[in-house]
């Protein structure tokens, strides 16, 4: 009976001892479930309705009422739902010549502001890789410091510098360059050194994520098998970080081409962009269905560089 007794005592202990282990991997399944459950009830609730939000009202019409736009569910005397969807706005945004030169303007000054941004930021973010360890924290802390003031002080500093009687002008004509003056601000120009100012360090950063993971002995490699160094930059090093350059791009080539603030004081109103001419429909003709409707039109139209950067990240991954 002792010995019987001995061998039956741990049971309790033991049976405690799984019910525990249950529990925690049913708490952790759970948790688990929540955290990948919860990405995606913020990109419904702060992406997805305000866009069928959005889409509704580009197929009503414009009506003198609060909100300025008709419904598209209604109900007849009878009890019978009608849904009346209007296509006439995306036909007007879209035969109206103020909407196709918009959109040109928005897509070329977005575009040559990512090169430019490319061009600048791809010397930097490789200088940046090569430095020392104490240089390359100075440098990364020298592009992110711009963004610990406000992204209007920047802008109204860069209307200080570019004006007439700026610091430029100044500097320029100190230096007996310039007799008289240069227009800069209020003009195309300002708006690409804002747009290129601002969103550089977007292009920076993934190019230098994308090269401090590059592994340096195919470098040292290509050289000891002769290759110059250009030739080993063009054939080893650049087609390495194309995932870095597509995501450089996009993070600048998408909010450029919304940008409203910097068309807005840069350019005085003289350089026309998607972002100024949203503000304007809704606000000064409030006139809601036309500008989501260019809302609508616009996103359309960056669809194609995310598929783009879908299609390099995927190959990106299968070389891996």
């Amino acid at each position: 009976m002792s010995d019987t007794s001995r061998n039956m005592t741990p049971e309790p202990a033991a049976s405690q001892t799984g019910l525990f282990q249950q529990l925690a991997r049913r708490v952790q399944s759970r948790w688990r479930s929540i955290i990948v459950f919860v990405p995606y009830v913020w990109l419904l609730v702060f992406f997805l309705l305000p866009f069928f939000i959005v889409a509704k009202i580009s197929l009503a019409e414009i009506v003198i009422a609060s909100p300025p736009f008709s419904d598209m569910i209604e109900w007849t005397d009878e009890g019978v739902m009608n849904i009346r969807l209007v296509f006439d706005n995306f036909i007007y945004i879209l035969t109206d010549n103020l909407y196709y030169r918009t959109y040109f303007n928005s897509l070329k000054i977005s575009i040559i502001s990512t090169i430019a941004c490319l061009l600048i930021g791809y010397p930097m973010a490789y200088g940046i890789v090569r430095s020392g360890p104490v240089a390359k924290r100075l440098l990364l802390f020298a592009i992110i410091l711009p963004f610990w003031t406000s992204f209007l002080l920047r802008v109204y500093a860069w209307m200080g510098l570019l004006a007439d009687r700026g610091t430029i002008n100044n500097l320029l004509i100190s230096l007996g360059l310039i007799d008289e003056p240069v227009r800069m601000l209020y003009t195309e120009f300002a708006v690409y050194i804002g747009i290129v100012y601002t969103y550089l360090p977007f292009m920076i950063l993934p190019l230098y994520a994308n090269m401090e993971r590059l592994d340096n002995t195919l470098n040292e490699a290509a050289a000891d098998l002769g290759s110059r160094p250009v030739n080993t930059f063009l054939k080893v090093t650049l087609p390495l970080t194309i995932p870095g350059i597509v995501a450089g791009s996009l993070l600048v080539f998408i909010p450029a081409t919304g940008e409203y603030v910097i068309p807005d004081l840069l350019g005085g109103g003289n350089v026309l962009m998607i972002g100024r001419l949203l503000f304007n429909e809704f606000s000064a003709n409030t006139d809601w269905p036309v500008a989501s409707a260019v809302a609508i039109v616009l996103l359309f139209l960056l669809v194609l560089p995310m598929t783009i950067y879908q299609y390099f990240q995927g190959k990106a991954t299968e070389e891996q």
